[in-house]
């Protein structure tokens, strides 16, 4: 049997494996660990690529959208250093949040997702930014490019959920998030993750 070039002959790893996405920084590749029906905490494992059960989910709140990474990005020196207040960051892969208009209820896909904004999020004193995207081919959202162009509904259910995602009853939250930012800064936060992965990891982020 013959397979036209380039053949993989096994499944990429999703963080090193995938592309950020010709596009990247401003439309990129998502990969999706969850979805707003998911009650477990799923995440890639960094060693073998399998999506791992990471923790049941503590709260009551679901998930508010879609919920994964960018591929060959890392939270780093560099965008450490866009978040005031903080001198490192949980250096994982960069987080992405894709809104669609239709229900998605698969895990481990890839999307092509237009940047439209993010959280500065400080978890435990480490930067945790949230990208905010829309699904780039959902009509939709044709008319989404800018953070503030969302309904403001919708961005409240997304910060109440990463406030309160990890707390247990009679704890306190060790996250904040002392800005949401529109597109400008949100696709200055997506290059500097691919900077701090080529720093970390080399090669090429395309």
């Amino acid at each position: 049997m013959t397979f036209p070039a380039p053949f993989y002959r096994w499944r990429p790893h999703p963080w090193h494996g995938l592309s950020a996405g010709d596009g990247a920084p401003s439309v990129v590749t998502a990969f999706i660990e969850m979805t707003p029906l998911d009650v477990i905490k799923y995440e890639v494992d960094k060693e073998t690529g399998y999506l791992k059960v990471d923790r049941p989910q503590t709260g009551s709140s679901t998930p508010p959208s879609l919920y994964g990474f960018i591929p060959r990005t890392f939270c780093g020196d560099r965008v450490a250093a866009l978040c005031d207040g903080v001198d490192r960051s949980d250096g994982d892969p960069l987080d992405i949040c894709v809104l669609s208009d239709r229900p998605i209820d698969h895990s481990e896909i890839i999307m092509r997702a237009r940047v439209v904004g993010g959280l500065q999020m400080i978890d435990g004193g480490e930067a945790d930014d949230k990208i905010i995207s829309v699904l780039d081919v959902d009509p939709i959202f044709d008319g989404v490019h800018d953070i503030s162009d969302l309904p403001k509904s919708t961005m409240a259910r997304i910060e109440h959920y990463f406030l309160s995602y990890k707390v247990l009853p009679g704890q306190e939250s060790t996250v904040r998030i002392p800005m949401v930012y529109g597109v400008d800064h949100a696709v200055d936060v997506v290059q500097a993750s691919m900077d701090d992965y080529r720093d970390e990891f080399g090669g090429d982020n395309r």
